[in-house]
């Protein structure tokens, strides 16, 4: 906590508004949306390559958090304070942190393909300001921050190997989806059989939200694993196309995506009495699906477009 206290008399407006925007880079949203990009566009292989880190680390990620449930700094030292703004994203136990996590599997992973010194020196230095504005605006302490960077660094390193290997024996990629559905799937058991077992209030929200989160990992992977299958047996889709193309790929793909997303939720829920954390996923198995089967089918029009 001494750090973070350093940290908060630093503080200024200015620094509060940068700090609370370069945090965003690290969400959720920001990682499935370069990974899917990258899927769609420029590589296939890479476009695994970040979304087996993102799922295997958020099944490390949750586990943790339930495993130590150590609750963020400001619940932990009711003197402390934090950026505002930052508290809506700053749910549930604090370690280890899931923003750094993201930031160090989308840009170190990036940083890891690509072969340009430039761009991974400034995709570095952007992972490593995202991990320290958690620290900056309060929400995460310096281990949070540093255990999530080496698990994911570790991740980094060891499934780049895989990906190598998956070039020259496609099957080993599948084998690699293989063992992380069995992860998730792992993951919702153990969910299951440890029960809600906390006293608090907090470990019960945190609990539902575990649990939502290991179906919707599970259904991601599930639709992952799928994919993987059917493009490499019938589909084989190519990523190649002129710009304007690409940018109708992804508007088209992207709103398609979204509106599966979104629009199946209440239904889902309705269906099956109220249970969001199935429902989520099945909803996540949709949208892999559509992601990874569906509208790849459309890829080899869009290749053509601007061809004489």
């Amino acid at each position: 906590m001494n750090l973070l206290y350093a940290l908060e008399r630093l503080r200024t407006p200015f620094w509060d508004a940068v700090f609370s925007a370069v945090t965003h880079l690290g969400e959720e949203t920001v990682f499935m949306v370069a990974a899917i990009l990258i899927f769609w566009c420029v590589s296939k292989e890479e476009g695994y390559y970040l979304l087996l880190m993102g799922f295997f680390g958020t099944v490390v990620n949750q586990f943790l958090k339930l495993l130590f449930r150590i609750p963020r700094p400001w619940v932990r030292d009711p003197d402390f304070t934090i950026v505002e703004s930052a508290r809506a994203e700053a749910t549930g136990y604090s370690f280890p942190s899931g923003h750094t996590q993201n930031a160090v599997a989308t840009y170190g992973g990036i940083a890891r393909y690509i072969r340009r010194g430039w761009l991974r020196v400034v995709l570095v230095v952007l992972t490593v300001l995202i991990a320290f504005s958690r620290m900056y605006l309060g929400v995460h302490t310096p281990l949070d921050v540093g255990v999530s960077f080496l698990i994911a660094a570790v991740l980094v390193l060891v499934v780049y190997p895989l990906m190598e290997e998956a070039d020259r024996r496609p099957v080993v990629l599948t084998y690699t989806i293989l063992a992380m559905v069995v992860c998730s799937g792992a993951f919702v058991g153990y969910l299951y059989l440890r029960g809600d077992t906390g006293a608090a209030a907090e470990d019960t929200v945190n609990y539902l939200s575990a649990l939502e989160n290991g179906w919707k990992l599970l259904g991601a992977t599930v639709g992952m694993l799928v994919s993987n299958i059917a493009d490499r047996k019938h589909i084989r889709f190519e990523t190649q196309a002129v710009w304007w193309a690409q940018l109708i790929k992804l508007a088209v793909g992207f709103g398609c995506l979204l509106a599966i997303r979104s629009g199946l939720k209440a239904p889902l829920i309705a269906l099956l009495g109220g249970n969001a954390a199935i429902a989520g996923g099945i909803r996540y198995l949709l949208v892999v699906l559509f992601a990874g089967c569906v509208w790849p089918l459309t890829f080899w029009g869009f290749s053509r477009l601007g061809k004489r």
